[in-house]
Formats: C-alpha cells, structure tokens, sequence
C-alpha cells in the first residue's frame, strides 16, 4: 500500500518540479506556447506548485501523519479521477486522435486514481 502511493507521489513530483523549473517544456507535448511571464507562472503555479503539493500530501499520506491516510489517498484518487474524465470530455468536443499526449496521460491517471483507490481498500 505505501509502495503504491509513494510511486504516485513521485509521479507529481516529478510533474510539479518539472512545472516550476521548466514551465515550457511540461506543456509542449500539447502544443501550448507560453508567450509571457504571466503565462509561464500560471503553468508554476497549476502544474508545478500543485503537483508538489500533492506528492508532499501523498508523502504525508504514506507516513500516515495524523492519521490523514485514507482521506489525503481518496482526495486524490477521486482528483485524478476528474483529471481522466475531462480527457474524456475533451474527446467528445475536441476529438484528440493521437495517443500521445492525450490518451497516454488519460490512462496514467486513471490507473495511478485505481491504484490509489486499491491502497485505501
């Protein structure tokens, strides 16, 4: 259970410290330009800055701080559930047909949101 949910926190991690470093190069795979600083810090603060938060929840989660695991683990789940689902909304309005990035990222997260649903069952 806590292998599980400490591979998930790396997942943000590594998607959060890549958001706040590297804001340009997180977001290319969908063809988003971020033209100015405003742009570049609202990718710093979505993807980088929540993405870190949520690993250090999940870390926190894993260590059981304050007993706080199956909350912090079902937040989460349920999280990357709604992330998933608007791929899938995305799909019906936008009709995405490449497998990268869209449907590579849609199947992370609804894998890591059943992995994380198995950890707190």
């Amino acid at each position: 259970m806590v292998a599980i949910i400490v591979a998930v926190a790396v997942f943000f991690a590594g998607m959060g410290l890549l958001g706040l470093a590297a804001p340009a190069a997180l977001v290319r795979p969908f063809r988003i330009e971020l033209p100015s600083g405003e742009a570049r810090t609202e990718v710093r603060a979505v993807y980088g800055g929540f993405g870190v938060a949520v690993a250090g929840l999940l870390i926190a989660a894993a260590t059981n701080i304050g007993g706080i695991r199956q909350g912090a683990v079902v937040a989460i789940a349920i999280a990357l559930t709604g992330m998933a689902f608007g791929r899938l909304v995305g799909r019906i309005f936008d009709r995405p047909t490449a497998f990268y990035p869209i449907w590579f990222y849609f199947w992370v997260e609804l894998a890591a949101a059943a992995l994380l649903w198995f950890a707190v069952s």
